[in-house]
C-alpha cells in the first residue's frame, strides 16, 4: 500500500473509529486499526467484536493494499505532527509514516488477521432519516438509560418502529423518556413493525460520529443493526430480551397540572440542591389555591433553603413530594420550549414532564418514597 492523505482526513477517520478499539489482552489484534484502500477510497476500521465502525475518507492512492497497526501509537503521532500532508506506505508488515520533517516505522499485522466486521444479512430493507432528527431524538431520551448487568434489556435505547411512527424509549426503572418521530420525518420500505434494543454505547456513538449533512440509513437483521451514510458505517449487536412495557408506565391522567418557566425551575434546582446531600432529594409543595410552587431541601448538617416559582396550577394541592434533583434536571434539559408542563399524580405515582406545545416528548419520573 502506498498513499498520500491529509492529516485532517486521517485524524477525523481515527477519531470516528476510536471507541470501537478494544484493549483486549486475549485478542491484541483488537487494539489495532485497519487502514486499507477500497473502491478508490481509504478505509479506516476498528472493532471490539460487539461494535464495528468503518470510516471512508479521500486521499491519493498510489498502490493498493492494507495493514493493521496499533491504534494508540498511530493516533498519538497524527495528533502531534504539524504537517498536513502525510505519506503512508507498507513494507514487510511495517507502516512507514512520513511527513516533510518526520518519519516513523510502526510494526503492524497483516490485514488478513484483522477480524471480519460482520454484515447485515439482507440490506434490501432500510429506514432513512435526516441525521439531526434522529440524533435529537436520541439526545432527548438517552439520559434515562443505564447500563445494568442484572437487567441487560434496559442497557440501551428501544427503537419501537410502528410503520407510521417510530418511538425512541429509554428507562432505568426510576425514570422513562420517550420521543415520537412521525412518518413525515423519515422514509422506509419495511413491510412490518419491529422493536429493537440498541446498546447504550452504540447509540451514543451514532450521535457522536455521524454529521448532520447526510441522512442516516438504518438496516437490521435478527442480531445486528447497521447505521450508515456515504462516509460511515457503524454495525453493532443488538440486545436480546424483552423491553419493559413502557406504555403501562406512562400516566394516563394528571391530578395536578403545573405550567411554569423552565429556566426558573433549573435555577431552583441548582440552588436548592446545595442542601440535598448525598441522597440528591429535593421536595416540592403546592398549597391550596396557591399560584407558586415551592421547591426546598433540608439537611440536618447544612441547614435548609427554598425557592418560589410562579406557576399556573390546576388540580389537587401537593402536600409534599420528593424527587432526585439530578434525574429531574436530566428531563428538563430535553424540553425545548420556554415553559414546561409538570404533571403530578400524588407522592408515589410517576410524574410527567413535557412541553405544553409538544406531545412528542415526555419524561416520566418516579418520586422518592418518604421514609
Amino acid at each position: 500500500m502506498k498513499l498520500i492523505i491529509l492529516r485532517s482526513n486521517l485524524k477525523e477517520g481515527l477519531s470516528a473509529v476510536e471507541r470501537a478499539v478494544s484493549d483486549n489482552n486475549n485478542l491484541p489484534i483488537l487494539r489495532n486499526v485497519l487502514i486499507k484502500t477500497y473502491n478508490n477510497k481509504i478505509k479506516i476500521a476498528a472493532t471490539n467484536l460487539e461494535l464495528g465502525i468503518t470510516k471512508f475518507t479521500s486521499g491519493k492512492i498510489i498502490e493498493e493494499g492494507g495493514i493493521t497497526v496499533p491504534f494508540s501509537t498511530l493516533y498519538s503521532i497524527v495528533n502531534n505532527t504539524d504537517s498536513e500532508r502525510i505519506n503512508l506506505e507498507t513494507k514487510n508488515n511495517t507502516l512507514i509514516f512520513k511527513t516533510d520533517n518526520y518519519e516513523a516505522k510502526i510494526q503492524g499485522v497483516t490485514e488478513e488477521e484483522f477480524p471480519i466486521i460482520p454484515k447485515i444479512e439482507n440490506e434490501d430493507y432500510n429506514m432513512e432519516i435526516e441525521a439531526p432528527i434522529f440524533k435529537d431524538g436520541v439526545f432527548k431520551v438517552v439520559s434515562a438509560a443505564q447500563i445494568s448487568e442484572i437487567r441487560p434489556e434496559i442497557s440501551g435505547v428501544l427503537i419501537d418502529f410502528q410503520m407510521t411512527l417510530m418511538k425512541l424509549v429509554a428507562t432505568d426503572a426510576f425514570r422513562l423518556a420517550y420521543k415520537t418521530i412521525n412518518t413525515n420525518q423519515f422514509k422506509h420500505n419495511f413491510n412490518h413493525g419491529f422493536k429493537v434494543i440498541v446498546p447504550l454505547k452504540t447509540i451514543s456513538e451514532v450521535v457522536r460520529i455521524f454529521g448532520d449533512n447526510q441522512p442516516i440509513k438504518i438496516y437490521m437483521d435478527n442480531t445486528q443493526i447497521l447505521f450508515k451514510n456515504e462516509e460511515l458505517e457503524l454495525i453493532s449487536r443488538i440486545i436480546d430480551g424483552d423491553y419493559p412495557d413502557y406504555e403501562q408506565i406512562i400516566p394516563k391522567g394528571i391530578e395536578t397540572e403545573i405550567i411554569l418557566n423552565k429556566d426558573y425551575l433549573v435555577n431552583a434546582l441548582k440552588l436548592v440542591s446545595n442542601f440535598a446531600g448525598r441522597t440528591n432529594d429535593i421536595k416540592l409543595k403546592i398549597d391550596e389555591g396557591s399560584k407558586v410552587v415551592e421547591i426546598y431541601s433540608v439537611s440536618q448538617s447544612l441547614g435548609e433553603n427554598k425557592y418560589l416559582i410562579p406557576a399556573k396550577i390546576k388540580g389537587e394541592k401537593v402536600s409534599e413530594i420528593s424527587f432526585n434533583w439530578r434525574y429531574l434536571m436530566d428531563g428538563l434539559k430535553a424540553v425545548d420550549s420556554e415553559n414546561l408542563l409538570f404533571g403530578i399524580n400524588g407522592s408515589v405515582k410517576p410524574a410527567n414532564i413535557k412541553s405544553p406545545e409538544d406531545e412528542s416528548y415526555s419524561y416520566i419520573l418516579m418520586p422518592i418514597k418518604s421514609v
